[in-house]
């Protein structure tokens, strides 16, 4: 189950639609209970003889659904289960050997080759909702019953600013993205303070656009009204595309490594000698880690629910390597605190960061958490927006306020230890330490194993 966050996200966009049914003649009918049960009972209460749903791709999902698929067919009932999440089915792309795809480049490079994928159904032209049976009315269960939105306190508040749920809402989004800048998507994207990116992953993740809707989106060229040169156009609109791609990779291996979020895909990672360190695993959490950069990512999950793409990289990086936590501790954090919590992308992002999956990051790549944020946030507005106590530092200190003078720090009102810490680690010596580290994984080479759902 999702964290805290994509619960919260979830109860917004079963509210959103259910007044979106409701405007149109009909209700959203929920039931609170074990799967198998609660399908066994709106099937009699209905005398319902089809039964349609949506696939899912973890392996326990994807093996308790053809259980009940196949004995509900047994049965008598029509049973069908439908694509509403991916670009392509995740079996109907491998290698000339019959395997899956070990690297992202390739395994796009085969799914373009197959074509564009089938384009999204049209929603109904007439609504043709029918009386409720009483004995299914019965069943329901109104939404705020399901547990899903928290109580008190209500800590939910920055959530609800930054996230309208439903899918007029993310249709809005999806317009405004497109029609601003999208020209600039490719050469802006990394750029934490500007709204370059489309902020569309929660309403991916939750169903309310699917992965085709945007897909079709773009072939159909429907940002050609926004500014710019057609020519950056396409670049932003190939790279949004492989960006799509990249999620649709990370269902890729979810279904071909059911244990994808509990194990390394590489077996080598299993000699890696994590540290149990709950200081640094809180002040990671926190952001409290005396990197502003990965302090300012970590302080905007907490409060958005969302952080920026290059932020996430550097704060797992960060994470994984400065500190050696368990890439699994850094996953179960995001888990909990992300809206858009996705049970493929998260584990296989954080796999890919740690070194341990395919296709993964080499492990000696260790993003250095002040030049990245010298790179991408070069005037620190996004260091100031999230972490305001270091606001009246100059540019050039923004980003390493132990290297301010006594005198620059007073000028700037930080008083280091106090109001910000000092750094958790030294860079060049956590880096030197990660090196090693990894080193004894031997330098984590080899076939990812072919894990179980068991």
């Amino acid at each position: 189950m999702p964290g805290a966050a994509a619960h919260w996200w979830l109860h917004e966009t079963l509210a959103a639609l259910d007044a979106a049914l409701r405007e149109r003649g009909g209700r959203l009918l929920l039931m609170q209970g074990a799967e198998r049960e609660m399908l066994e009972a709106c099937i009699a209460a209905s005398g319902a003889t089809g039964v349609y749903w949506n696939r899912r791709y973890g392996g326990e999902e994807r093996d308790g659904d053809a259980r009940l698929k196949a004995g509900l067919r047994e049965r008598g009932l029509t049973v069908e289960s439908f694509n509403a999440t991916l670009l392509y089915e995740p079996w109907t792309v491998l290698n000339q050997a019959g395997e899956p795809f070990q690297v992202f480049s390739a395994w796009w490079r085969a799914c373009r080759r197959a074509g564009d994928p089938p384009p999204p159904a049209s929603a109904p032209r007439r609504w043709n909702f029918q009386s409720l049976p009483a004995g299914l009315a019965r069943l329901a269960s109104p939404l705020d019953d399901l547990g899903l939105a928290p109580r008190k306190p209500d800590w939910a508040g920055g959530l609800r600013e930054a996230w309208p749920a439903g899918e007029e809402a993310a249709l809005e989004r999806l317009r405004a993205f497109f029609s601003d800048d999208f020209e600039a998507y490719a050469s802006e994207r990394d750029a934490p303070d500007l709204a370059a990116t489309s902020r569309l992953s929660p309403y991916l993740c939750v169903g309310a656009l699917s992965a085709r809707q945007l897909y079709a989106a773009l072939r159909a060229g429907q940002y050609d009204g926004a500014a710019g040169s057609p020519g950056r156009r396409e670049a932003s609109a190939e790279k949004f595309a492989s960006e799509l791609g990249w999620r649709e990779f990370c269902y890729y291996q979810r279904y071909h490594y059911p244990d994808l979020a509990r194990r390394n895909l590489r077996p080598a990672f299993d000699a890696m000698p994590w540290r149990r360190d709950a200081r640094g695993l809180r002040a990671w959490q926190r952001g409290l880690t005396g990197y502003p950069f990965i302090d300012a990512g970590m302080r905007e999950l907490w409060r958005t629910g969302w952080m920026h793409n290059r932020v996430r990289m550097v704060a797992a990086s960060f994470a994984t390597k400065h500190l050696l936590l368990d890439w699994r501790a850094g996953e179960q954090w995001f888990w909990d605190t992300l809206v858009d919590a996705d049970p493929a992308s998260n584990p296989a992002n954080w796999q890919w960061v740690a070194g341990s999956g395919i296709d993964a990051a080499p492990y000696f790549r260790i993003f250095n958490p002040v030049l990245q944020g010298q790179k991408f946030d070069p005037s620190g507005a996004y260091v100031r927006k999230w972490v305001p106590e270091l606001a009246s530092l100059p540019d050039r200190l923004i980003h390493q306020p132990w290297k301010a003078s006594a005198q620059e720090l007073e000028a700037a009102g930080v008083r280091l230890g106090v109001d910000y810490p000092h750094p958790l680690v030294a860079h060049e010596a956590a880096r030197e330490r990660a090196l090693e580290a990894f080193a004894r994984t031997g330098k984590a080479q080899g076939k990812p194993a072919r894990l179980s759902s068991a």
